[in-house]
């Protein structure tokens, strides 16, 4: 018995010390995003990084980026941080009050006043849909900015912050809005979420399931076949898009960001100039992680969406 323990401690600590490992740069990749962002009007930040062959890619991969939506990743961790020790479950019903619509993007904001909803409700159409209403109240369910804060450096991250409402970031929200990260932070929780190491194992299961329903599917993801799994995160703000996507590939799962700001185009017609280069990027990185695969988007997909959407 006493061998069969010390067996699985060996094997528990091998295999933890190998994802503590450092990547290997991935030197062709690295290059080839140099060449795919050289010409992009506004500042881009990629972090590319291959749970199989543990290689990683990037472009300004530490540096700071407003985050737009992509703060509701956080802000979902934050919740289900309450939710662990007790406060809240995912049943507890909830009463919407007109008086907290907020504009932007979502379906809260035209529910009628008193309606009875639940908070895996809130939770859900914060990352399906980015709804910003959701978004606010779970913010102020989770704690506020500060709590959330207070997840994301016991996760080890340094820079990723919610800012809007929250105390002491004033400055920060002016610089970059409702929340900041970088390329690698962001594509690190992801991760985490993933291998269920945010709050706990089911936490994060629960979490990853909501993340696969992304309601956005003109940006990255439709450079992704449909029938492969992806989680994602989509952020927009006029000067600022930025997408989160986690693939669960045939060859290997990988996971991504691309950030931009100071974008010179600042349009939300189909071809904006950051969402072009979301698509091309995604591209790029699907057929280079799954060269044996014949999939392309379909002929008139574009013109499609473009018809629905715009």
């Amino acid at each position: 018995m006493r061998t069969g323990i010390f067996s699985f401690l060996f094997i528990f600590l091998v295999a933890g010390s190998a994802l503590a490992q450092k990547p290997r740069t991935d030197v062709e990749l690295d290059r080839s995003l140099e060449q795919l962002t050289r010409d992009f009007n506004g500042t881009v930040g990629v972090y590319v990084y291959n749970l199989e062959t543990r290689q990683e890619a990037g472009i300004n991969s530490d540096s700071i980026f407003p985050t737009a939506s992509i703060v509701k990743v956080p802000i979902l961790a934050g919740l289900f941080d309450k939710i662990a020790k007790g406060e809240f479950t995912l049943n507890d019903t909830l009463v919407y009050e007109a008086k907290r619509a907020y504009g932007g993007s979502g379906l809260m904001q035209f529910y009628k006043d008193s309606t009875v909803t639940d908070l895996r409700t809130l939770a859900a159409l914060m990352i399906t849909y980015s709804d910003n209403t959701t978004a606010l109240w779970c913010q102020e369910l989770a704690g506020g900015g500060e709590d959330i804060n207070e997840v994301m450096k016991e996760l080890g991250f340094r820079y990723t912050r919610v800012n809007s409402r929250t105390k002491g970031r004033e400055e920060d929200w002016k610089k970059y809005g409702w929340g900041q990260t970088t390329p690698r932070e962001m594509a690190s929780l992801l991760f985490k979420i993933y291998d269920r190491q945010v709050v706990n194992p089911a936490s994060s299961d629960e979490m990853y399931r909501m993340l696969t329903n992304s309601f956005y599917t003109d940006y990255a993801l439709s450079q992704i076949p449909p029938y492969v799994q992806t989680a994602a995160k989509q952020g927009m703000v006029d000067r600022s898009r930025s997408e989160l996507v986690m693939v669960n590939a045939p060859n290997g799962d990988y996971v991504f960001y691309i950030a931009t700001k100071g974008n010179k185009d600042n349009s939300w017609d189909f071809d904006n100039e950051a969402w072009k280069l979301h698509r091309k990027i995604s591209a790029f990185l699907w057929n280079y992680f799954e060269p044996d695969s014949d999939w392309k988007p379909a002929s008139g997909s574009s013109d499609l969406v473009r018809g629905l959407r715009y």
